[in-house]
């Protein structure tokens, strides 16, 4: 099922987020070779962990993390403002219809396709249930290619480099049609999945029934 946590709650849910913050060390440090810092506990995290950000996270029947990416609204800090400006001629991405979408993660022991494919539904709730217009972030050659794969290229706004060091800011936006083949990929329906963001927002812990069959 796919959880939507803010950074402040995610510590009701240890297997989670210690297996969340493992598997992006494992992504991003370990197999990606990015300069990330990596603490003690094995955990990868940053500056923007500590902005209360909303993660959106399959969560796993036996309670860990299968994927997940990780939410700013664009007002406050944010990567792409922060240290990727030149990509974008110094112009500063700030709308409150506009949040970033970084830390694209995804566990290393399969199931990636269907995964991925959960995380794009997530955002696409995201967008409606807040009312954005636009996702923001920042990608490398990879990360186009797995947007492509899942439907969502973005519009881009700023690029530099070649080859495998290319990187680029885009923008996103998610419309109604977009849900339906991932919903059909997924085998479930719209109304499970506005239920696990109405769920994660409840506050609920406990796992009803009709949300165990479908995890």
């Amino acid at each position: 099922m796919l959880r939507y946590l803010y950074n402040t709650e995610i510590d009701l849910f240890p297997r989670l987020k210690d297996s969340m913050f493992t598997d992006r060390a494992a992504q991003f440090s370990a197999r990606l070779g990015w300069d990330v810092c990596v603490d003690e506990n094995g955990f990868e995290r940053d500056e923007y962990d500590d902005e209360n950000p909303l993660y959106v996270i399959w969560e796993r029947p036996d309670g860990s993390h299968g994927g997940s990416m990780r939410f700013l609204p664009t007002l406050g800090p944010s990567m792409v403002n922060d240290h990727f400006s030149h990509l974008t001629g110094g112009v500063r991405i700030e709308s409150p219809l506009i949040w970033e979408c970084t830390r694209f993660c995804l566990a290393p022991d399969g199931g990636n396709r269907q995964i991925s494919a959960a995380l794009a539904l997530g955002a696409g709730e995201l967008m409606q249930a807040y009312s954005l217009r636009h996702f923001v972030g920042v990608f490398d050659r990879r990360m186009q290619r797995i947007y492509r794969l899942m439907g969502l290229e973005p519009e881009v706004i700023g690029q530099a480099g070649e080859g495998a060091q290319e990187i680029g800011v885009g923008l996103w936006s998610m419309d109604e049609d977009m849900f339906a083949p991932i919903l059909q990929s997924l085998g479930i329906n719209r109304s499970i999945s506005k239920g696990w963001l109405r769920y994660s927002r409840s506050g609920a812990r406990a796992i009803t029934p009709e949300i165990a069959a479908i995890a």
